[in-house]
């Protein structure tokens, strides 16, 4: 038995591998976001959206103004730094300049947002305790309910996406999902004051529209009816719509970018919905079929 041979002979396929791939060649200047950077970045915007509740700073003794000056400028220079990597990935030498005038906006922006970014949260934060009786006050929500802060993620990542930022809002995404277990993907539209009860399991394609006090258990999947043709459906509406005021309970599964539930609906647990629901209809899952009626 040789080691130093096996090693020889597992690295010379892997350097095949990665010239074979093709996306290992990463230039002088060129780098990639750093995921830690962008995580600690969520942990600062939380911060100062509920000050108080996840830093060291006693908000007894500190100067509101003073407190959120100071974290949304450290704010922007890590903000900027990282969209400027991301911006920058694989553009020619001669557009850096621009790049560099991109990620100073879309920071700028991003920061001028965030007293709007808080308001939808604290709707959301109102949706829960107004939808969930185990909730003992809003406090208890903020500091500890994977929903709001699954919510709140996808929230600030839905920004940066609608810039177009390559990796950053997807990033943000997935460290949520890892830690929650709920799937929301930041190219999603959600309206105002979103509930979300216990939320494992829950997955939000990318095209899927939410309306305004819509409320979503566990096991929940807004998904596509089919993948098959891969990036040709890029962009492509493939996510339902859930109108206002819809309830959808546990371990449901609706598909199809043409799928539309229309407002004040309640569709029921273990349901599966691939075709367009009218308004004030209840959707119950019987076996073997699916039974509709009105409300």
């Amino acid at each position: 038995m040789s080691i130093k041979k096996d090693i020889d002979e597992a690295s010379k396929k892997l350097k095949g591998n990665y010239e074979k791939q093709g996306i290992f060649e990463i230039g002088r200047e060129e780098k990639l976001p750093r995921r830690s950077e962008i995580i600690e970045l969520i942990n600062e915007i939380r911060r100062v959206i509920f000050p108080g509740y996840f830093g060291t700073e006693n908000t007894a003794y500190v100067s509101f103004d003073n407190f959120a000056g100071n974290m949304l400028a450290e704010i922007y220079e890590k903000l900027y730094k990282q969209l400027y990597i991301a911006l920058s990935f694989r553009r020619k030498e001669h557009e850096l300049e621009k790049t560099k005038e991109e990620a100073e906006r879309i920071a700028l922006d991003f920061i001028r947002r965030i007293p709007d970014i808080q308001q939808l949260i604290f709707k959301d934060v109102e949706a829960e305790i107004e939808g969930d009786p185990a909730a003992n006050s809003m406090e208890e929500i903020i500091f500890s309910y994977p929903g709001i802060y699954a919510i709140y993620v996808y929230r600030i990542a839905h920004i940066l996406y609608g810039e177009n930022v390559p990796f950053i809002p997807r990033i943000m995404t997935e460290h949520a999902h890892s830690k929650t277990g709920i799937d929301i993907n930041p190219g999603a539209k959600i309206g105002e004051y979103f509930f979300v009860d216990h939320g494992t399991g829950i997955v939000i394609g990318e095209t899927t529209i939410i309306g305004n006090h819509v409320k979503i258990y566990q096991g929940v999947t807004l998904g596509a009816l089919s993948t098959r043709k891969g990036q040709e459906l890029s962009g492509v509406k493939r996510h339902p719509t859930i109108e206002d005021n819809v309830v959808i309970y546990a371990n449901t599964t609706i598909l199809g970018g043409e799928t539309v539930i229309g407002e004040n609906s309640i569709i029921a647990g273990n349901t599966f919905v691939t075709s367009s629901v009218q308004k004030d209809t209840r959707v119950t899952a019987y076996i073997p079929e699916l039974k509709i009626r009105k409300r």
